[in-house]
């Protein structure tokens, strides 16, 4: 499905990471892959890239360093010419702006949570856009967490994640013109280390656990990456600007199964 496919993925830190599975499956369908690691973690990436089929290079990025931004793209010219997919995979907000203390949270914690996970997305799509529209069907796929409603202790992630669907379907307007498709696959709960750092996590995890016509099992992220894999490839070429649930369905019930 995704043979000759070049491809930008961000986010992989462990082999728990939801980029670590679609770095994983997009190399066993045939595409040629590059990783991003950032600062310190950037080590660690490099060690769980040599847990891969084909451990591949990892360059150093900092979605908020607009600089570094500009390297990688340069890097990603450079090196293969064109892009034929990009996986965002990027959240951060600060401990303040989690947990439960919403109405005590300060705007810096705010828009760091905003930068990071919401503008980051532009930020990169803007920046690869030459070499994705050179691919002549290039695709932008984002992690979302569904943010439809007010979860228990997501906070201002939460809010981060609108801003991010909100940010999905612009570039969903501006690229689509350049034949750049931009989508996001909201995924339910899944344990990685940055769920870790959410107060509270384990509350949510019940909530898909109980809830989820399918059923959920937060400690596998392979169905979401198949998502993710779908969207990078051809098959999905004439869809933009959406966002696809993979949850077990609990977006469609929102409630616990009353038996």
């Amino acid at each position: 499905m995704l043979d000759g496919k070049r491809l930008l993925i961000t986010g992989v830190l462990t082999r728990g990471s939801i980029a670590f599975e679609v770095a994983r499956q997009a190399q066993e369908l045939g595409a040629e892959i590059v990783l991003t690691g950032f600062g310190r973690g950037r080590r660690l990436t490099e060690r769980t890239a040599k847990s891969l089929p084909n451990p591949p290079d990892v360059l150093e990025l900092d979605v908020n360093e607009p600089r570094q931004i500009a390297a990688v793209a340069a890097e990603i010219d450079r090196r293969w010419g064109s892009l034929d997919g990009l996986l965002h995979a990027i959240a951060f907000a600060p401990a303040d702006a989690l947990g439960g203390a919403f109405l005590e949270t300060p705007s810096a914690s705010a828009v760091t949570a905003f930068e990071t996970s919401a503008f980051s997305l532009k930020a990169l799509a803007a920046a690869l856009a030459p070499a994705l529209e050179a691919a002549a069907s290039g695709s932008v796929v984002g992690l979302d967490f569904d943010a439809s409603v007010a979860w228990p202790v997501y906070d201002w992630m939460g809010v981060a994640k609108a801003a991010l669907e909100s940010v999905s379907r612009y570039l969903a307007r501006d690229l689509g013109p350049r034949g750049i498709r931009v989508n996001l696959v909201s995924a339910g709960p899944i344990e990685t280390i940055a769920a870790g750092s959410i107060p509270g996590f384990e509350t949510l995890a019940g909530l898909w656990r109980d809830g989820a016509p399918l059923g959920w099992d937060t400690r596998d992220a392979s169905a979401v990456a198949g998502a993710v894999c779908f969207l990078l490839s051809d098959m999905s070429r004439a869809i933009t600007g959406e966002i696809i649930h993979v949850d077990g369905g609990f977006h469609a019930v929102g409630a616990p199964r009353r038996v």
